[in-house]
């Protein structure tokens, strides 16, 4: 089983290797950090906090779409006929948006261990329990993340003319339909703009997983500081990192609300 898996982990490792913008072929460190103390290898800090740069756009990436689907229910929840799912998903937002982010991890990564623990003890499983720091981790951004994103997407369904949802019923569409090829579209465009604000915020919040272990750009930094004592100098670094993090979001972001533009005044 070994052997089988061993090929594709290697493909990408490999291709790890070759994108990784800072020790890859034409990465930064292997260009100009060379004989100093970023240099990659052994000889000096770039691998490490290249993988710091890689666990915190994997965090990211991966908490985006698990808090926009979750939001996009809680949202649909806060407009729903039963008074009772109303009142679910209001105390969801308000309890996310209330409770600081670092809290919030820190009762998930420990409550969470907690409570798995104490189902498995209740069937007889005595083992020790513990809940995988990036799960952990992406799992505290998303409801956060979720629970403001939500709000927006509640202002943006609230932006939709009624008459859009009873022109696709009349077009003999079903809820579902007119939710998907009608009201979608336009949610979108609305909701877009907050979500790229949010998306900049969730950037920012990847920084807390490192409370809890997980090695990302500002963890890295913090054991290079530890061990080399030019605290300046790496935090500098991680400065940059994620303000080359924030530009390269911004030029895509960008992008993405030209062409969510177009696509509508197309339609």
């Amino acid at each position: 089983m070994g052997g089988l898996f061993s090929a594709p982990g290697s493909f990408w490792a490999w291709i790890g290797y070759i994108f990784d913008p800072l020790c890859g072929p034409a990465g930064v460190f292997t260009w100009f950090g060379q004989s100093t103390i970023l240099a990659c290898g052994d000889a000096g800090w770039g691998d490490e906090i290249a993988l710091g740069l890689k666990t915190t756009v994997a965090v990211a990436l991966l908490t985006l779409p698990v808090g926009l689907i979750i939001g996009f229910f809680v949202a649909l929840g806060q407009q729903s006929e039963e008074r009772s799912v109303r009142l679910a998903s209001g105390i969801y937002t308000t309890i996310f948006r209330g409770l600081p982010e670092l809290l919030t991890l820190f009762i998930i990564y420990y409550g969470l261990q907690i409570l798995i623990q104490s189902v498995l003890t209740s069937f007889g499983y005595e083992q020790r329990v513990e809940i995988n720091a990036f799960v952990a981790g992406m799992i505290a951004l998303s409801v956060v993340f979720s629970a403001y994103c939500a709000e927006v997407l509640l202002s943006a369904f609230r932006a939709i003319p009624r008459g859009q949802y009873e022109a696709g019923y009349a077009l003999g569409l079903h809820q579902g339909r007119t939710l998907g090829l009608i009201v979608l579209p336009q949610l979108i465009r609305i909701a877009l703009p907050g979500l790229t604000n949010l998306w900049m915020i969730l950037l920012k919040d990847t920084s807390y997983v490192s409370i809890i272990g997980l090695a990302d750009i500002l963890r890295q930094t913090g054991v290079a500081v530890r061990v080399t004592k030019q605290a300046f100098f790496f935090y500098i670094i991680a400065c940059g990192l994620y303000l080359a993090l924030a530009v390269i979001s911004s030029i895509g972001l960008s992008y993405i609300e030209r062409w969510a533009k177009r696509s509508g005044v197309r339609r």
